[in-house]
């Protein structure tokens, strides 16, 4: 095990203890309940999991525009964008890979299957009526099957409400001639429920290449986005939900390497994405709601078409993706008594890609896997709880793969002391790309990528819950690891299959991460409130015992929201990013940086709020990933109206 840094775990409890000092004893804060560790609503008390959970309130009050801004400021996940806003974007949760990191919206997959790592396109999501975000850290493919590996993120929209119709619009705009529209309903009327919003952002942008480098082009971005969520009840014991979620972005970039560096610069190229993805899923409540089951149908598309020739214009379509998901989910949950549970269910996905690549012949492929999964939950005495789990999935192209989740939770003092540990195993299919594109192993069959992970923890709550601080120590081994194989160097018997393209994928990789998250939540009043949470990690290759790319082994988060008068609200981040390395095998080291954000929000009467912002308020430069620039000092202002 690697020497852990006493640094981030001293800082976090000077932080506990400074503010606990300070803290009204007489505040009490809900409990946190969360749907992403059980698949159904549990006091995250019980689960024995490690989760954040961030709230429509936080997103507001940090006037987050980016999905992936606010998944970077949460323990152990790691955000790598090649430059400004629409660029391609991926997340890490605990040093995995960006395609081993499910996303979910409203229950349905965004990993996109024509990515060459079936990661989710990131660079596409902007916040649109989001009602929380669930990070749930850790190999959780036991109820989740293939991608989860590094963990899961699930983004859940708004849906329903206390009158028939609530109005919420905004419009902003700023530095770099970015603005923003956005307008969303929500409500309940007799036995239906909605949800459903629209936004639409743009940005001239920067540079995605790095302009210290001499690039002046500016990559710009527009996208807009639909969403929506309903349900109709047709009695106390059926209802359907009816969900869809629609993007739609073009994005310039840069792809021109020059001589003799060889450092990215600007080319004139461009890519237009297409997401759509619908639900469709029955509900059936049974022996008084103690029988629960659902049945669905989901489906998502997408298109992504690039438009490159550096050499000459006008531009020619280059590239083009398409991918293809549907799959139907039963799941069944049954309360055997207030204490036990019972989650069920079978699933089955049919993946499908098409790909068109310039000077190359097509492609295309499908793979369908099957999974069934069950799960007991037990809590005894009113302190333990312990889950247990397993689920078998059958590929098509690889055979079958086992499962097995158990975790355990014991609180001694109704919640205000959780000591938790669990162990989970996580797996990802080879994405279809690997298997059917150009690149794909002419003489082996891939196998699936795996992983095994186990964390202990703790949570304290002192004051009545104004202060909250939790400490996770967390290790994963993940075998089996996709990479590619470059024909270039070394030659083999699948080179003189693949030496006009160069290379194939095969299965080498292993990899250990491991590390500690440490938070702190503090309420000092009625009028400030402070979060911090550190993350020291170590991500290494077990076979050359180097860092894995772009895995900081610190990462540093805190945030201030200051309310000294009724309709005024100030707020504070900081945001630290360490040491890393850009290429495998500790190569093209990148330096560390700090950001800082300022947010000001004055409340006009009852329904109407200006606001502001100030992002990377220092001006720092600096190359998220080498040959990339980033934002530098942006201002933004807007105004936000509801109903």
């Amino acid at each position: 095990m690697h020497k852990l840094s006493a640094v981030p775990l001293s800082l976090a409890f000077i932080a506990l203890a400074g503010t606990a000092a300070f803290a009204d004893s007489q505040d009490s804060a809900p409990e946190i309940v969360v749907v992403s560790a059980t698949r159904t609503a549990e006091p995250l008390s019980r689960t024995g999991e490690s989760i954040d959970v961030i709230t429509a309130a936080d997103l507001t009050a940090q006037q987050t525009l980016i999905v992936s801004n606010a998944l970077g400021r949460t323990p152990g996940l790691t955000v790598v964008r090649n430059g400004g806003p629409g660029q391609v974007t991926t997340v890490g949760l605990r040093g995995a890979g960006a395609g081993q990191t499910l996303m979910l919206v409203d229950g349905v997959r965004l990993n996109d299957p024509s990515t060459t790592d079936g990661e989710a396109l990131l660079g596409d999501l902007f916040v649109n009526d989001i009602d929380r975000i669930e990070v749930l850290r850790g190999p959780q493919s036991t109820l989740y099957g293939s991608d989860a590996i590094g963990g899961v993120v699930d983004i859940v929209t708004k849906r329903g409400g206390t009158t028939p119709l609530a109005l919420t619009a905004s419009a902003e705009g700023g530095s770099f001639d970015t603005y923003r529209l956005n307008a969303a309903a929500n409500g309940s009327l007799a036995d239906f429920d909605y949800g459903a919003a629209v936004n639409y952002f743009h940005s001239n942008g920067i540079s995605a290449a790095d302009s210290r480098n001499g690039n002046s082009e500016k990559d710009g971005t527009g996208n807009l986005g639909l969403a929506a969520n309903t349900r109709y009840r047709f009695n106390s014991q059926i209802s359907l939900d009816l969900r869809g979620f629609y993007s739609n972005a073009r994005t310039e970039f840069d792809d021109n390497y020059l001589p003799p560096s060889y450092r990215l610069a600007d080319s004139p190229v461009y890519s237009r994405d297409v997401l759509f993805s619908g639900y469709a899923g029955l509900n059936v409540a049974l022996f008084d709601g103690r029988w629960r089951n659902r049945v669905a149908y989901i489906g998502m598309l997408s298109r992504r078409t690039t438009y490159d020739s550096p050499y000459y214009l006008p531009l020619q379509q280059d590239y083009f993706y398409r991918g293809a998901t549907e799959r139907f989910e039963y799941q069944g949950i049954v309360d055997l008594s207030q204490d036990e549970q019972i989650t069920y269910g079978a699933e089955t996905e049919r993946r499908n890609l098409t790909s068109t690549i310039a000077g190359y012949p097509d492609a295309a492929g499908h793979t369908r896997t099957t999974g069934y999964y069950a799960q007991m939950q037990s809590t005894l005495f009113s302190q333990l709880t312990l889950t247990g789990g397993v689920r078998y999935d059958d590929d098509q192209e690889f055979g079958g793969h086992t499962s097995l989740k158990f975790a355990g939770a014991w609180t001694p003092n109704n919640g205000a002391t959780v000591l938790r540990a669990n162990y989970g195993d996580g797996f990802k299919a080879p994405t279809l790309y690997e298997l059917f594109s150009v690149y794909s192993n002419p003489l082996t069959a891939l196998k699936p990528e795996s992983a095994h992970g186990w964390e202990a923890g703790i949570d304290q709550s002192v004051f009545g819950d104004a202060v909250r601080a939790s400490l996770t120590y967390f290790e994963r081994r993940t075998s089996n690891q996709i990479d590619f194989f470059s024909c270039y160097f070394v030659t083999s018997a699948a080179c003189a299959l693949r030496s006009t393209v160069g290379g194939y994928y095969y299965n080498i990789g292993r990899s250990r991460a491991e590390g500690i998250e440490a938070e702190v939540h503090a309420r000092i009043g009625q009028t400030l409130s402070l979060s911090l949470n550190l993350t020291d990690m170590h991500a290494i290759d077990l076979a050359s015992s180097t860092d894995l790319a772009r895995r900081p082994h610190l990462l540093a988060h805190a945030y201030a929201d200051w309310t000294p008068l009724k309709d005024w609200s100030f707020g504070l981040g900081l945001d630290y990013t360490g040491k890393r390395f850009d290429s495998a095998g500790g190569y093209s080291p990148l330096p560390d940086y700090t950001l800082v954000d300022l947010y000001v929000s004055r409340r006009i009467g009852s329904d109407l709020e200006l606001y502001g912002r100030i992002d990377n308020l220092f001006d720092h430069r600096y190359e998220p990933v080498a040959g990339y620039g980033a934002m530098g000092r942006a201002l933004y202002a807007g105004i936000r109206a509801t109903y």
